[in-house]
């Protein structure tokens, strides 16, 4: 093959670091987290489990976020060209349909890796990619109403990921107070995922995308996702001290003080301050999650 030939070749193929960029290693954390906080809610002991363990975290972050970060810029490199005119796709770095086989690829990864934990995991993990591809693909794209595509991530990214890594690890189905729990986390991240829409209002308007600040406008939407992300937690407080739980009750009680006292700070300039509120209030949100799995682990401290 000639030279010129050679850079042609290399021009129409996307770069592995711009491959990665498209999967967005920034959003794996909370998916990685959240099956932790099941590893650690199942009580299962990692002398032996381990491999299971990291295999999971493995899954729910590099795999199936980050497909579920390529299958949505690519359904949105329209709307991208608007409000991120840099990333892969719109920037013209992910040439040609690269950013859709990527999509495809990860898609057909993860649901491999997934087979390899068992019943409980590939379950999870066709359930996982189904609403990754309804949240932004046509026709569902669920991502063009706040209302459900918000709480479709919430759950994928948060109550998802934990109760499969309680139901992986413990090879049965998980402590229903577990489930209970996780179920409210996924649906206090609904307020989280209200952030990420407001560095995007320009373009969600101009194409017809109904996020929370475009409905409801920003100050609205703020002040709903506050309440979105506090109420699943006084709950979740309640149940814990009523569990007999008063240790774990009053660290997500504490944390969850600390979170209101950082959306006042929030509200003064929703848009502004959401990425500041980004990493301030959900590192404590999810401290909180955490302190929940030590707490209803089997003879973890009451």
């Amino acid at each position: 093959m000639s030279a010129r030939a050679q850079i042609a070749a290399r021009a129409s193929r996307p770069a592995p670091a711009v491959v990665l960029e498209l999967l967005k290693p920034v959003t794996w954390f909370p998916p990685m987290w959240a099956f932790g906080c099941g590893v650690v809610a199942s009580g299962a002991s990692l002398g032996l489990a381990w491999p299971q363990a990291m295999l999971g975290v493995l899954l729910a972050g590099p795999l199936v976020c980050g497909m579920s970060q390529a299958v949505n810029d690519w359904f949105d490199r329209h709307v991208d060209a608007v409000n991120e005119p840099n990333r892969p796709i719109p920037s013209g770095r992910m040439p040609g349909r690269w950013g859709l086989y990527v999509a495809i690829g990860w898609t057909a990864l993860s649901l491999l890796v997934g087979a390899a934990l068992g019943p409980w995991g590939f379950g999870a993990t066709v359930l996982a990619v189904a609403l990754a591809w309804a949240y932004s693909a046509p026709p569902l794209r669920l991502k063009q109403n706040g209302w459900w595509g918000n709480l479709a991530c919430g759950l994928s990214y948060e109550t998802l990921p934990w109760v499969t890594g309680a139901a992986v690890l413990a090879g049965a189905a998980p402590d229903p107070r577990v489930v209970l729990v996780a179920v409210l986390y996924g649906l206090g991240a609904h307020g989280i995922m209200t952030l990420n829409d407001f560095k995007s209002v320009e373009g969600d308007r101009r194409f017809g995308i109904r996020t929370l600040p475009v409905m409801l406008g920003e100050g609205r939407a703020a002040r709903f996702a506050c309440v979105a992300m506090a109420a699943p937690q006084v709950v979740v407080t309640g149940l814990l001290a009523w569990w007999g739980l008063p240790i774990a009750a009053l660290v997500v009680a504490v944390v969850l003080a600390m979170q209101v006292l950082a959306m006042r700070r929030w509200l003064r300039d929703p848009r502004a301050l959401a990425p500041w509120y980004n990493g301030a209030g959900v590192t404590l949100f999810v401290t909180g999650m955490m302190a929940c799995s030590v707490a209803l682990a089997p003879g973890g401290p009451q």
